[in-house]
């Protein structure tokens, strides 16, 4: 009993530093130098994310220490040195038995947590606000379909054009903008190849496929800049298309949807059907 206890503490700071809480801290919304395991969580459904990674750790590092146990167990007890006269047993019907039942009771003890959070990523609720991201070779388009006929590219900004603060790789010159503790529906798709639309601290991953209209959401708890990048292989420059959202409060929202419905109405084709005519 004590063994066992000193194994689940041992796998629990196993979980503890493959979150990130223990050689690194990751920053909101980005990757941190040494850092180890997930972002910080910025939403329900990432919250269930590192909950069930946690689950997850802590169960495979306990099978694997019993695996491991049980491999210097034989080494040590069964070699042909301790033990010359080998048993000729070829059936035990209780081992036969709990390898067997064991394995499948791990399997839906995962099997439940892992149906519930797929429940929570693709149940979209009502949406407050609805971003159509187009990935084009090799950056993002972003439009509001409910606020209006514009659309804007968001393209990574280079060495010599970031501010101090601003990371290297994942900065953009126009980010998408979406207000706090709103349900946010996400239309993703492609113009040319398949992209993926992917924000780690949302806990969000879509393929953008060209002629298709695929959908997720988030609703951001807290205030900041998030970034992600596109995670399907997509040419040359795949590297080099950051997603950068900007999450703001309601009144810093509205003043900046005001200003884009100005400053990037030409770039849209007012007579273009809305994505969201397009997915229903």
């Amino acid at each position: 009993m004590r063994l066992f206890k000193r194994l689940t503490f041992l796998a629990a700071v196993c979980a503890a530093y493959g979150t990130g809480g223990g050689l690194a801290h990751a920053s909101l919304g980005q990757p941190s130098p040494w850092q180890l395991g997930l972002q910080q969580s910025a939403t329900s459904v990432m919250d269930s994310v590192t909950s069930f990674h946690n689950f997850l750790l802590i169960v495979i590092t306990l099978i694997t220490i019993l695996v491991l146990g049980l491999l210097v167990i034989v080494m040590v007890k069964f070699n042909a040195r301790a033990n010359p006269m080998p048993s000729r047993t070829t059936h035990n019907t209780l081992l036969e038995v709990l390898w067997t039942v064991v394995p499948v009771l791990i399997l839906v003890a995962i099997a439940v947590p892992s149906f519930r959070l797929l429940f929570h990523q693709l149940d979209i609720p009502k949406a407050d606000l609805t971003v159509k991201a187009t990935g084009k070779q090799w950056f993002w388009s972003y439009s509001y379909p409910d606020n209006g006929p514009f659309e804007f590219d968001s393209l990574m900004l280079k060495d010599g054009e970031r501010k101090a603060d601003q990371p290297r790789l994942l900065a953009v010159d126009n980010e998408m903008v979406v207000p706090v503790n709103k349900v946010v529906r996400v239309l993703a798709t492609g113009s040319d190849v398949i992209h993926a639309f992917a924000v780690p601290s949302f806990g969000i991953k879509i393929d953008a496929i060209p002629g298709r209209i695929n959908e997720t959401w988030f609703k951001a708890t807290k205030e900041g800049m998030y970034y992600g990048q596109c995670s399907e292989l997509c040419g040359r420059d795949h590297a080099y298309m950051p997603i950068a959202v900007r999450v703001v409060s309601d009144q810093v929202f509205a003043a900046w949807l005001d200003e884009a419905k100005k400053r990037y109405a030409g770039n849209i084709d007012p007579g273009r059907p809305t994505a969201v005519a397009a997915a229903q």
